[in-house]
């Protein structure tokens, strides 16, 4: 039996909570069942030195863990005065998904900044952090046509993400951490409204996999990406 009584390809119960945060131009809070992630969108009227002079804009985004976000506390990442691999892969991640949903050329020279923090951890928290991010970038993009600062929205590409896997033989669709930590097969799918791939990252843990589990997993997350982007677009209107 899987947690939430949900089949092997139904996700978690998914809730997004919009303008959670009082300062930011956008903000989530975006929960996967026990998964709990906090992301706010900021805007910055300046780009990265190479795009200077450009007229173009800029999406980044930096992820982290509070300490006690999992079973026992972990050192805060500053403390230790550098972020770890696996951090630094994240939030790399995060901002190519989210750069894939907006149109840079429209966004005039400002950075928007996607701050994702876990509060709470039960797997998938690289994927609910990029379905929440998209969020928050539109509801920012929303507050700054509203004030005027930009003419119309850019046009912007549902973007959300979730964890596929085989685990004793099965593909199933949203690990959390029991499932994730016994997986033959991780593989984490970032896509798009429009049925395309942002990313697919996939590895075998146990035992490899045939091209028919694979395409197995593929084809469940994209329908499970399909489930998001229509929690999203309730959310955004």
């Amino acid at each position: 039996m899987r947690s939430f009584n949900r089949g092997p390809l139904d996700m978690r119960p998914v809730v997004l909570t919009p303008h959670v945060t009082r300062y930011a131009e956008g903000s989530v809070q975006v929960e996967f069942g026990h998964t709990r992630v906090l992301v706010t969108c900021s805007v910055e009227d300046r780009v990265p030195p190479h795009l200077v002079g450009k007229g173009v804009g800029w999406v980044t985004a930096e992820y982290g863990m509070l300490p006690r976000a999992t079973h026992t506390r972990s050192q805060r990442e500053a403390a230790k005065g550098k972020q770890s691999g696996r951090t630094q892969e994240i939030q790399r991640l995060i901002g190519r998904a989210l750069r894939a949903a907006v149109n840079l050329d429209k966004l005039g020279a400002r950075t928007l900044t996607l701050d994702c923090d876990v509060l709470q951890a039960d797997g998938g928290t690289r994927t609910a952090a990029i379905t929440g991010a998209y969020v928050a970038l539109g509801l920012a993009l929303q507050k700054l046509k509203a004030q005027g600062s930009i003419s119309k929205l850019p046009l912007l590409t549902p973007v959300a993400a979730v964890s596929v896997g085989v685990v004793k033989g099965q593909v199933l669709v949203d690990l959390d951490y029991d499932e994730d930590s016994t997986a033959e097969v991780d593989m984490n799918l970032v896509g798009c409204g429009d049925g395309t791939l942002v990313e697919v990252q996939g590895t075998a843990e146990q035992k490899t996999f045939t091209r028919a589990q694979m395409d197995a997993m593929v084809d469940a997350g994209q329908a499970a990406i399909a489930k998001l982007v229509e929690a999203q677009a309730r959310v955004l209107g």
